[in-house]
C-alpha cells in the first residue's frame, strides 16, 4: 500500500466520519495511523456557512435572551419584535460576538456525523475528500517545484552572506562565527549559490571552484505564491478593462548555452518595439538591475510612461516583483502580473518578435562572446525592419511617434536604412 492516501481512501474517510467512526477505527480500515487520519481531516477540512434548515442563522453568543430590537434602516418595516430572530443581526448589531462551536477543537475536528447538525446555526467545518484531493495535489506540485525560499528571504540572506563570501571567507568560516544569524544550513547556502540566487558565485569559492560540481537538475527558485496575489493574468486582464488605453510591456529571458549569459527581453505591443540587456546569470537582482538602470536613465516621469505595465511569465528571474515595481524611494513606477503557467501565448507579441531575434543568434546559439553593444546592434535591425501590422512603418517609428527622439536617444536605438537591414547571423560576423 502506498505511503499517500488516494482519492478512494478520502471518500472511505468522509463515509466513516458520517457514521460517526473514531480515527483508530478509520484508520484500521485503510491500514494508516491514526495520527495520518488525524492530520488529514484536521488540515483537510473547509469552513462552511451553512445553517440549520428554517433556523435563524444567529451566531452570536448573546442570542439566547437578546432583548435588542430596531438597530437597522429597515426597522420601521421589520416584523420580527427582537432583531435576534433576523437574519440580518450579525452583520449590523454592534453587540455581536460570534459563539465557537467547542466540538470543532476536540476529536473528529469537524461537522461530519455530529448529532446536532441539523439544528445547529454556528459555523462549521466539513472533510469532504474532492476538495482534500484537490488540496493534496496542489501542496504535492509546490513541493516539487524547486527551492522553497520567498523573496525576502532570499534577499536578505544574499545582503548578509554575499560581502562575506567576496571577503574569501568559507562557509564554514562564516557558520562558525555567525550561526545564530542565519537561519539556513550551510548546505541549502551552497544551494543557493549553487542555483544563481545571491550575489556571491561558486568562482568566488575558490575550493569550490577546484571541485566539479555533481550533475543533477539545475535547481530553481521556488516563486513564493504570495508574489502572484493581486498580480494573475486574470488580475492583468481587468487592470486592462479598467484602463484600456494603457501601454502594455512584456517581458521575457533568452537562453543562449545552458548555464551562459542570458538576454532579458522587454517588448512594447502597441509599437513591437523590443529592448534586449545581455545579461551574466538568470537571476531576480540581474533582472532588477536593468530596470533600476532604466528608471535611472529615463527619470521617473518617462519611466512611468514606457512601461506603466509589465507582463512576465513564471521564470523565478521576476519572482522579486516588488524590486521592479518601486524605486529605491518607495515611490511605485510600474506594476508587474504574471501569465499562466505553460501559457506563452498570453504574450504571444513578445513571442512572435523572437523569431527575428533567433534569425540572427538561432537557439543553441551561445551568448558568452557577446557584449551588449553587440545585443543593441541586433536590436536596431530587429526594430528597423518593417511590419505590416504597423502600415510597413518600422517599430523604431511607432515608438519614436509614442514618445519622441529624446527616449529614442536615451535608449541607444538608432534606425538601419531598409535596404541595410540584415537578419542574419552574418550580422555580428564583420
Amino acid at each position: 500500500m502506498g505511503k499517500h492516501l488516494t482519492f478512494e481512501g478520502r471518500s472511505r474517510i468522509e463515509f466513516m466520519l458520517n457514521k460517526g467512526e473514531s480515527f483508530k477505527a478509520i484508520a484500521r480500515a485503510l491500514g494508516k495511523s491514526h495520527t495520518t487520519i488525524s492530520r488529514e481531516v484536521r488540515n483537510r477540512a473547509i469552513p462552511s456557512d451553512k445553517s440549520a434548515p428554517l433556523r435563524v442563522a444567529n451566531r452570536c453568543i448573546h442570542r439566547n435572551g437578546c432583548e435588542v430590537s430596531s438597530i437597522c434602516k429597515s426597522s420601521q418595516n421589520c416584523k420580527h419584535k427582537r432583531c435576534c430572530f433576523c437574519n440580518l443581526c450579525n452583520s449590523v448589531c454592534p453587540q455581536f460576538v460570534e459563539e465557537h462551536c467547542a466540538k470543532l477543537k476536540m476529536p473528529p475536528y469537524v461537522c461530519n456525523g455530529c448529532k446536532d447538525e441539523g439544528k445547529c446555526t454556528l459555523r462549521k467545518r466539513y472533510y469532504i475528500p474532492t476538495k482534500a484531493q484537490e488540496a493534496y495535489k496542489e501542496a504535492l506540485v509546490e513541493s516539487r517545484e524547486g527551492i522553497n525560499a520567498t523573496e525576502e528571504e532570499v534577499t536578505s540572506l544574499d545582503k548578509y552572506l554575499s560581502p562575506l563570501i567576496l571577503k574569501g571567507q568559507s562557509i564554514n568560516h562564516i557558520f562558525a562565527n555567525n550561526s545564530s544569524d542565519l537561519q539556513v544550513c550551510q548546505k541549502t547556502v551552497y544551494t543557493y549559490i549553487n542555483a544563481g540566487l545571491i550575489e556571491a558565485r561558486r568562482i568566488d569559492m575558490p575550493r569550490s571552484c577546484r571541485l566539479r560540481p555533481r550533475k543533477k537538475k539545475s535547481q530553481e527558485r521556488k516563486v513564493d505564491p504570495k508574489c502572484r496575489v493581486g498580480r494573475t493574468y486574470d488580475d492583468f486582464q481587468l487592470s486592462l478593462e479598467e484602463n484600456p488605453d494603457t501601454e502594455v510591456v512584456q517581458m521575457d529571458t533568452l537562453e543562449g548555452t545552458k548555464g551562459g549569459k542570458v538576454i532579458l527581453t522587454v517588448h512594447f505591443v502597441s509599437s513591437s518595439f523590443m529592448l534586449a540587456f545581455l545579461r551574466e546569470r538568470n537571476t531576480a537582482r540581474s533582472v532588477q538591475d536593468v530596470f533600476e538602470n532604466l528608471y535611472s536613465l529615463l527619470g521617473k516621469e518617462q519611466f512611468q510612461r514606457l512601461f506603466p505595465v509589465l507582463l512576465g511569465d513564471n521564470g523565478s528571474e521576476f519572482s522579486d516583483p516588488n524590486a521592479i515595481e518601486y524605486a529605491p524611494d518607495s515611490t511605485q513606477r510600474t506594476r508587474v502580473y504574471y501569465c499562466n503557467p505553460a501559457a506563452p501565448y498570453q504574450k504571444g507579441a513578445l513571442e512572435n518578435n523572437h523569431t527575428l531575434f533567433r534569425r540572427i543568434l538561432p537557439k543553441g546559439t551561445s551568448f558568452n562572446h557577446l557584449k551588449q553593444d553587440d545585443v543593441t546592434l541586433v536590436m536596431n535591425h530587429v526594430n528597423s525592419y518593417s511590419r505590416e501590422k504597423l502600415a510597413n512603418k518600422t517599430p523604431y517609428d511607432a515608438l519614436r511617434f509614442l514618445h519622441g527622439q529624446d527616449v529614442m536617444d536615451k535608449l541607444g536605438a538608432k534606425l538601419i536604412l531598409p535596404n541595410e537591414v540584415i537578419l542574419r547571423p552574418e550580422l555580428l560576423k564583420k
